[in-house]
């Protein structure tokens, strides 16, 4: 995307762009550190007059059909599909994604969930039980119960997204919430917001009634705060930090608001001996390339057998030698930037804080240096050896290009070290015993095991165990996400 004139974006509520309180501020691209655009402020009043027209429209958008909701979701995907290349050139100008990813993973994506929810806004939502007989008694008399679950929608949702992905991560969240009859009040990641404006206009576009969708955004926290504590909020559907997170289940705690929580991960690589080390490299390498390491689902955690440990690290070193680092938008780039200049200096606080713990720095470390690379929030590959399992660098999320690695002796080592961390988004088993595999990814407490590969099956539940969060989405696993569940009873 070419640097512009930056232009003031406004807030989408109730059907109309409406100016913000706040005034605006500025979303930096993290490649160039130019102004992307300036992002609307909006008050805690004007959150909740968002989440009070989310209100008004779900009594109408509720009772629409299925085939009428999925008419706009798959209006929305065309759209988006129409525009795609100026999409792309906006998410990667504000997320700092190479063009691949901004183009395939990110608005590609989007697109796909969209049209994914069109064909489920139709999927059953009624479920026969089988009849029970009933004997005559304080209750009634004798007969036979016949009864019906039903999955009705949950009633206003706060979409609170994460920055790492400005389209696919929005996408997951309003394209099944709209497809089950809810209404959203979409509050996007302050550093790159301004894509999901550009949704809410495609959905505008698309034909969704004034009120059904909303987007609110600000960098002050106040913002998130008024999305979470509206009374006429009924559900959160978060993705971010565990800390974060738990701040927001307190609040939605005080009124019973449903949640879904998509939070830290510090996923386990487990090699065996007999793995594929190729193929575990080509696994683990994605932490270093895919959104520069700033990715909950990522193998950061590598757990080596000792047998092939010295093999795995010499592998990986030449891994991340071919990894050119620099602007996204330049062609060959692997590896762009972090999101923000904060964020870079935590990331390399880390990896200083890894060398004091006693890590051995096998690669990366330092600040990239090269044409370029003297503006932007580059940050290197690192690769650290010799870690421990109490090591603050093998038990924190670092969401950067930066892997650890810890040996093991045993199966049973191997499991325990991978278990011990207050994290289970995803794991990861290499080995070339198909059976051993399954049955270690069997004692992995984590929401999804990953067998010999990194790839995921985008109709199988997505979540995590321990502190990665509550509930699951994906496929239509997240239409249930977004439902109450109603049972109906009567006499046969």
């Amino acid at each position: 995307m070419s640097e512009r004139l930056p232009r003031e974006q406004r807030l989408f509520i109730g059907g109309a762009w409406v100016e913000p309180d706040g005034g605006h501020y500025e979303v930096f691209n993290p490649a160039t550190e130019g102004v992307v655009g300036l992002a609307p402020e909006a008050s805690r009043e004007q959150v909740h007059a968002a989440a009070g027209a989310a209100r008004e429209a779900f009594a109408t958008w509720s009772c629409t059909t299925p085939e009428e909701r999925a008419v706009v979701l798959d209006r929305a995907a065309s759209i988006m599909q129409r525009d795609l290349v100026p999409y792309a050139e906006l998410a990667q100008a504000e997320s700092g994604a190479t063009t691949g990813t901004a183009r395939g993973m990110q608005v590609a994506v989007s697109v796909a969930r969209f049209k994914r929810y069109a064909k489920g806004a139709a999927e059953p939502v009624e479920a026969a039980l089988p009849p029970q007989i009933n004997e005559a008694g304080p209750m009634g008399k004798a007969g036979v119960l016949g009864a019906l679950t039903v999955r009705q929608p949950v009633g206003v949702v706060t979409c609170i997204t994460s920055y790492n992905n400005p389209w696919a991560n929005p996408a997951g969240k309003v394209a099944p919430a709209l497809a089950m009859g809810n209404t959203v009040v979409v509050k996007p990641a302050p550093q790159d917001p301004l894509s999901v404006y550009r949704m809410a206009a495609a959905l505008e576009e698309a034909g969704a009634p004034p009120g059904v969708v909303n987007v609110v955004s600000g960098a002050r926290p106040e913002v998130g705060e008024a999305a979470v504590d509206s009374p006429d909020v009924d559900m959160v559907s978060f993705t971010g930090s565990t800390s974060v997170g738990q701040r927001i289940a307190e609040v939605c705690g005080r009124d019973m608001k449903r949640q879904l929580m998509e939070l830290g991960g510090k996923g386990a690589a487990l090699v065996f001996e007999d793995a594929d080390l190729d193929s575990a490299v080509a696994g683990i390498g994605t932490t270093f390339s895919f959104y520069s390491g700033q990715i909950c689902t990522a193998p950061t955690r590598v757990i080596v057998h000792r047998a092939v440990h010295d093999a795995l690290i010499e592998k990986l070193t030449g891994y991340i030698g071919f990894m050119k680092v620099g602007d996204p938008r330049e062609k060959g780039t692997i590896v762009g930037p972090v999101i923000s200049a904060a964020h870079r200096d935590r990331i390399e606080s880390y990896v200083e804080l890894g060398r004091k713990e006693g890590a051995r720095v096998v690669a990366g470390g330092e600040r990239p240096a090269g044409p370029g690379l003297d503006r932007g929030f580059y940050v290197a590959p690192t690769l650290l050896a010799d870690c421990t399992n109490d090591m603050r660098v093998v038990r924190e999320e670092i969401f950067g290009p930066v892997v650890v690695v810890v040996p093991f002796d045993d199966e049973e080592e191997g499991i325990a070290l991978a278990n011990d961390s207050d994290y289970g988004l995803l794991d990861y088993v290499w080995s070339g015993d198909v059976a051993r595999a399954f049955r270690v990814a069997r004692r992995l407490r984590a929401g999804g095991v990953g067998v010999n590969t990194i790839g995921r099956n985008m109709e199988a539940p997505f979540g995590g165990f321990k502190k990665s969060g509550v509930g699951r989405d994906v496929g239509s696993y997240a239409l249930h996400a977004y439902s109450e569940l109603q049972s109906i009873v009567w006499p046969g």
